[in-house]
Formats: C-alpha cells, structure tokens, sequence
C-alpha cells in the first residue's frame, strides 16, 4: 500500500489504531508484525515508532480504550436512581447493544487478554472488575430489597455476563433476529429467571 499524502499525527495514528485492530482480529495479537501494520497503515516500518512505541502498546491501547469506553457508557445507560430492576434492564439493552456493533473490540478484549503483559493485564483486568461490578452492585440491591432472586449476586454476575457476551460469537446481523430484538429476547430470559 502507498503511503497516503498528508497523513500525520492524529489521523495516521487512528489509522494505525484501526489497521491494528482488523489485523489484530483476523490474524491474532501473535501472528501479527510491525511491517505488516505499517503495509496496512501505508507508512514506513520505521515511520510506525513517530507513532508508537511497540506492538505491546498498540493492544494496551485497543483494550483499553474499549474498557474505558464500556465504563463511561454502561454508566450513561444505567440510570443511578432508577429501580435495581430498571437498572438490570439497562444493563442487559446496553451490553447487548454494545457487544453486537463492536464485535472486533470485544472480542480481542477478550481473547487478547493473555497477551498483554503484567501491569498491562493488571489494568485492564481492573478496569473490568469496575465493570463486572455495575452488574453485581444492581444485583446485590435486587436482592437487598427483595425485588431480585440474586442470592449469590457474584455468580449470577458472571453467569449473565458470559450469557450475554456470548453473542459475539454468533451474532450476524443479517440473521432473522434484528438487534432490538435479540435485546428483548436476552432481557426476558434473564427476568424470568432473577425477577422475584
């Protein structure tokens, strides 16, 4: 690929991110080279350094931003003073919105994990704790004041959340289910099962 004209600075680097991203998904963190981003990217291998540091960097960054990402929209789509039911429901609408228009992300936040280093994974895994704990906080109120069947509200996190995640792996959005819909149908089955 010839390097674009005028690219530089802010754009090159969204470029890379995004190049890194659909490499990172399609081949995996390991199996993936500098050079071939920078080929994707069209720049220079030795260009790629004005930008970023090294390949470890790059997926830091991509998880990162996903993780805080996710933080920052979970906390717009819960709202703080409804119901700990209305709060579930929420919670259910925005994962499964989130997980099924960004599937790239979720997926090499996921399966990527192993390959960040240790202060890196630390970081990362403690920013999905922060998640992890949006859900079990709802589910403990639920069960606190009897509106929610929860009583192991850790667990029942965990279990909801590898429900719901799960549809990364098979979600296709030509499917006959539409999004809103797959929405409705993971909210129901949830309800049914924690709703006193």
């Amino acid at each position: 690929m010839a390097r674009t004209a005028g690219s530089h600075g802010p754009k090159t680097m969204e470029a890379i991110r995004k190049a890194a991203l659909s490499l990172i998904y399609r081949k995996g963190y390991e199996a993936i080279t500098l050079r071939q981003l920078a080929d994707a990217v069209g720049i220079q291998p030795g260009s790629l350094y004005n930008h970023v540091r090294n390949k470890q960097d790059i997926l830091f960054d991509l998880v990162h931003d996903h993780m805080t990402t996710l933080l920052v929209e979970v906390a717009e789509a819960v709202p703080a003073d409804a119901t700990p039911r209305a709060q579930l429901e929420g919670f259910i609408a925005f994962h499964v919105g989130y997980h099924i228009t960004r599937r790239e992300q979720v997926f090499i936040a996921n399966s990527e994990l192993r390959s960040l280093e240790a202060g890196n994974h630390a970081a990362i895994v403690a920013l999905r704790k922060k998640y992890e704990g949006v859900l079990i906080d709802i589910l403990r109120r639920g069960a606190a004041d009897g509106s929610l069947r929860a009583e192991e509200p850790t667990i029942a996190a965990y279990a909801i959340l590898s429900m719901l995640t799960g549809i990364c792996s098979w979600y296709q959005p030509s499917g006959r289910k539409s999004a809103e819909q797959l929405v409705t149908l993971h909210r129901d089955l949830i309800l049914r099962g924690i709703v006193v």
